[in-house]
């Protein structure tokens, strides 16, 4: 491939060649070949790559420089780079050529969606945060007050029971669930453990606090 990104055919004449994966660029040779030449067989090899860098940052894991090997994906990618634990995948996102081409890492590496993998390409910029602020705060009378990592579709029984349930001492019926707004929710998780109201298990969000007050008696 020439410097300018284009690579030149007998007949054909210029191809546009920058930027493109190995089947793409063998497609459009195809294509291109196929005007001149019936059913054409088109094979391509990498024999080296150059400008093959791509850039890790958000501060979740170690930033730095990765260089690619082959056809390496934004999947195969997030398998090697360490442990993702600690980071805020939800807000993740891999941005090239001024936009942000997938937003949200948590389908693709937890769930296992891999309609949303892509091929990487040389100076993409993949943004991982720490999940420092993803962080809900369980106090009251539980078994055990904590700081728990939200998780993707957390709702406030997860919080409860990752807390080690109530104590013995906890009104289930008088639950708090505090917003950094401000906004408060009271929750009454006995009709929800009863099965007279499952909407009572909302939703909770990061840095929520949720409150178990302690019953009177």
């Amino acid at each position: 491939m020439r410097p300018d990104g284009k690579i030149t055919l007998p007949a054909v004449g210029d191809v546009e060649a920058a930027g493109l994966t190995t089947i793409q660029l063998k497609e459009k040779l195809i294509e291109a070949i196929g005007k001149f030449v019936k059913k054409p067989i088109v094979t391509i090899t990498v024999t080296e790559m150059t400008n093959n860098k791509v850039y890790i940052s958000g501060g979740g894991i170690s930033t730095g420089v990765i260089t690619l090997t082959g056809n390496m994906t934004l999947f195969r990618l997030l398998c090697q780079i360490g442990d993702l634990s600690e980071t805020d995948l939800i807000s993740s996102y891999l941005y090239r050529d001024g936009k942000k081409l997938v937003k949200n890492f948590y389908p693709l590496f937890m769930k296992g969606d891999l309609s949303q993998d892509v091929i990487l390409v040389a100076n993409d910029i993949i943004h991982i945060p720490s999940n420092e602020l993803n962080k809900i705060y369980v106090v009251g009378s539980v078994n055990e007050p904590q700081v728990i990592t939200y998780h993707y579709g957390m709702r406030v029984l997860d919080v409860i029971l990752t807390a080690g349930g109530f104590d013995e001492y906890a009104k289930q019926s008088n639950v708090v669930i505090l917003r950094q707004d401000g906004k408060k929710y009271q929750v009454n998780i006995e009709k929800l453990l009863s099965g007279k109201d499952i909407k009572q298990n909302i939703a909770v969000i990061p840095g929520d606090y949720v409150i178990v007050k302690e019953s009177m008696f």
